[in-house]
């Protein structure tokens, strides 16, 4: 797992959907964890979604409903399906992996692995 590169962020109106993308290089091995993150001036980082190599997935309460974190092991890709999209969405959104982990690492630690981020902007 050399590189994760992000792509899909954008700017929408409230109530629109966006759909991130983010692409491995190199191998992906069979234990894993990987997720979403988002940076907001201001505030903490905050794990909006996480996903690990058994498909246990786990959400912030603040986009549970809304996103949908899916992995497609063939097309080492991983995504974020946003719907409803709400102002307080926006911020710039990085994937993050780490092998050998479940879920809740990835919930809780700090993946070594990250990609550059892609900026997403809703509007009211």
């Amino acid at each position: 797992m050399e590189e994760l590169v992000e792509s899909g962020g954008g700017s929408v109106q409230a109530g629109e959907s966006l759909r991130l993308s983010c692409g491995v290089s190199g191998y992906i091995y069979s234990s894993f964890c990987m997720g979403w993150y988002r940076y907001s001036p201001g505030k903490e980082r905050e794990t909006v979604a996480v996903i690990d190599a058994d498909d246990t997935t786990s959400y912030a309460d603040s986009v549970k409903g809304r996103f949908t974190i899916s992995l497609d092991k063939a097309k080492k890709t991983l995504f974020l399906q946003m719907n409803s999209l709400k102002p307080e969405d926006s911020s710039k959104y990085v994937c993050a992996a780490e092998l050998g982990a479940t879920y809740y690492y990835c919930s809780n630690g700090h993946p070594s692995y990250w990609g550059q981020g892609t900026q997403v902007t809703v509007s009211s």
